[in-house]
């Protein structure tokens, strides 16, 4: 498992929760830029994506993946539609609710999750949509509360190089 992440408080917990495991290799880093090469049996991408040039990032992470492997984004969507803001009207209550259920009590400092940078969303669920139609042909796109989506796509065939590389001879 490789984890790659730009703030060194949220990896350093990604390294107190993995601990010695020799299978998981963290990097403090940016996606895409400093991912390692594929392929990968699967890509998950938590609430980052919106952080990174969308589309060059999405070209990379499917460059990566092998035949057959999982692209598996939960992605966060500025609102703008009626739907989008009819979301909100059931999402804002529930999200507060879970604060406060979470929270409840809580003597300590926010857990480091809640301090990493954030950043927000600056494309609408439409303007994704638009974007993944080309990119991941055939990927299945999700409406999901708390501003949320979930982009799941499969890779078939060969695998693509990233762009500007070499392609592979085949043997």
């Amino acid at each position: 498992m490789h984890g790659i992440d730009a703030d060194p408080g949220t990896l350093a917990r990604a390294r107190e929760l993995t601990g010695d495991d020799p299978r998981v290799h963290l990097t403090l880093g940016s996606a895409p830029e400093d991912l390692p090469p594929g392929p990968f049996d699967a890509i998950t991408c938590v609430a980052a994506l919106h952080h990174l040039p969308f589309a060059p990032a999405l070209e990379h992470m499917r460059s990566l993946l092998a035949p057959g492997a999982p692209l598996i984004v939960v992605g966060i969507y500025r609102t703008a539609s009626p739907l989008d803001y009819a979301t909100d009207a059931v999402a804002i209550p529930a999200n507060l609710a879970m604060g406060w259920i979470r929270n409840r009590g809580r003597t300590s400092s926010a857990p480091v999750s809640m301090t990493a940078p954030t950043r927000r969303a600056d494309m609408t669920l439409s303007d994704i949509a638009r974007q993944v139609r080309c990119l991941l042909p055939g990927a299945r796109l999700r409406r999901r509360l708390f501003w949320r989506y979930t982009l799941v796509w499969r890779r078939t065939g060969t695998p693509v190089p990233p762009p500007g590389a070499e392609p592979r001879p085949r043997t």
